[in-house]
């Protein structure tokens, strides 16, 4: 477990650099945790990461890359729900990134 310092803040995090409580999750923390994997987000990662957590919130689970592409293509079209423009985006790993991003438990088929 190691502790991510937000604004004075100790936010825990697993071994894999995911939250350990959901519930500490913020803009301020997504933006630290995305700067420690090399990524400074902007409007279509935002709109990703609200889409992300919106799926947790309605099936409490976080989704694996083909129910990701197939949800994000329902719901912000088939321009930005494709796999090309999400692996822009996470780096090659836009289910679990993403997620770790949203503040989200790892997808579960994830390695």
């Amino acid at each position: 477990m190691s502790i991510l310092d937000v604004s004075g803040h100790a936010v825990s995090l697993d071994k894999e650099g995911f939250l350990v409580d959901l519930a500490q999750w913020s803009h301020p923390v997504a933006e630290a945790l995305a700067q420690r994997e090399g990524i400074v987000l902007n409007s279509d990662h935002w709109e990703v990461l609200t889409l992300l957590r919106d799926f947790y919130q309605q099936y409490q689970l976080s989704p694996a890359t083909r129910p990701l592409v197939k949800y994000a293509a329902l719901k912000l079209g088939p321009e930005k729900g494709n796999s090309p423009h999400l692996n822009r985006l996470f780096n090659g790993t836009p289910a679990k990134l993403a997620a770790k991003l949203a503040g989200l438990p790892k997808p579960t088929n994830c390695i």
